[in-house]
Parts: C-alpha cells; structure tokens; sequence
C-alpha cells in the first residue's frame, strides 16, 4: 500500500529550562548562559512552529469568454505575505458558477484556444434548443457555463515551497470563463478568494 510520510515536530517546553540547576558555585555566570540560550532556542522553535494565515480577495476582469492565464496577477496579490512561509498551501477559490480554476499550459496561447474549443463541444450551447437543458432562460452560454464550472472546478491547491507557489516551469493558472456576458452583471469580473497557509 501506499504510505505517506510523518514528520513530527517537537518543541522543548519552556519547564525544562527550571531543571537545570548548578551543580557548584564555581561558574554561576556559564549556567546562567546556557540558561538563556536553550530559552532562546525554545523560543525560536515555538515562533516557528506557529502557522501562519492569510486571506486575499482579488477581482479579475477576463476581457471574453475562453481561458485565461491569471499567475502574475495571483503573484502580485500574494507575494508579500506568501514570503513569510517556507511550507504550506495555496488554495484559491471562485465565487462563481459560470467560471472557474484549473492548472495547465502557460506557455503556447494556443493551448487555451484548444481549451475553450474542447469545452464547447463537451458541453454544446445547442443543448439549450433540442430539449437537453430545461435551465434555458438565462442565454446560449449559462447552462453550458456551469456545466463547464462544475467539470473544471471553482478550487485549486497549489503547494507554497520556500515563499513561492511550487508550480511547474510549464504550469500556469487558468480563469476559465464560460459566459459570453459574465452572468447578471454585464461583464466579467470575478472574484477569487485566496487563502494562504503554512509555517515559517
């Protein structure tokens, strides 16, 4: 079977600083350092253990429908707070149900051109006229859009690995958006929450 590795951490508890007691009266000033270096110690594995947390609401406006490569503008929003972890998780969440987040190409654009193509014929918008869809009433693109959102997936986690997102040199993150009119509010801004945990 498959088994995953442990790593256990232990932090000194500040009580067994109390144990060491000087055996002679010959160099008080030597225990007394020691003393102040192991409490130093244990002070700097307790900060470190300590998880760090943070959370980002970004709004990024897709100028159509199709997929977009959305890395940099993830980078800007994170980057400072991103730089205080050394190992944790990157998770990014739409608030949408006509668009969503996925992981792929983020070199040749033709990539997400073919992206956008497979979709539509994954999901056609002729289902809305041959009896498929009954939810029809919103447009062409709106049942077809949360079916795509819901194939592509409103989430991602991506690991942080020494301050930085650990993404493969041909990886990039994707808005997908499925609406030609980007739902109720005429365009196609959305909103992408982006929680940030782990240690320093």
């Amino acid at each position: 079977g498959f088994v995953l590795p442990v790593v256990t951490s232990f932090v000194v508890p500040p009580s067994s600083a109390q144990q060491l007691q000087p055996q002679s009266s010959s160099c008080p000033s030597s225990l007394q350092q020691q003393q102040q270096q192991q409490q130093s110690s244990e002070s700097t594995m307790s900060s470190s253990a300590i998880p760090k947390w943070f959370q980002h609401e970004i709004s990024i406006t897709a100028p159509s429908r199709g997929c977009h490569l959305i890395t940099s503008q993830v980078n800007k929003a994170i980057s400072q707070d991103m730089s205080q972890i050394k190992v944790g998780l990157c998770n990014l969440f739409i608030q949408h149900t006509s668009a969503s987040l996925t992981v792929n190409e983020n070199a040749d654009p033709d990539v997400r051109r073919d992206m956008e193509v497979a979709l539509n014929k994954i999901v056609p918008a002729s289902w809305n006229h041959d009896g498929t869809f009954r939810h029809t009433m919103e447009g062409d693109d709106d049942m077809p859009g949360h079916v795509k959102s819901s194939l592509m997936g409103p989430s991602l986690n991506i690991p942080i690995r020494n301050g930085k997102l650990a993404l493969g040199t041909w990886q990039g993150i994707y808005l997908n958006e499925h609406r030609d009119q980007g739902g109720w509010g005429g365009g196609h801004t959305r909103r992408i929450i982006v929680t940030l945990q782990g240690q320093g």
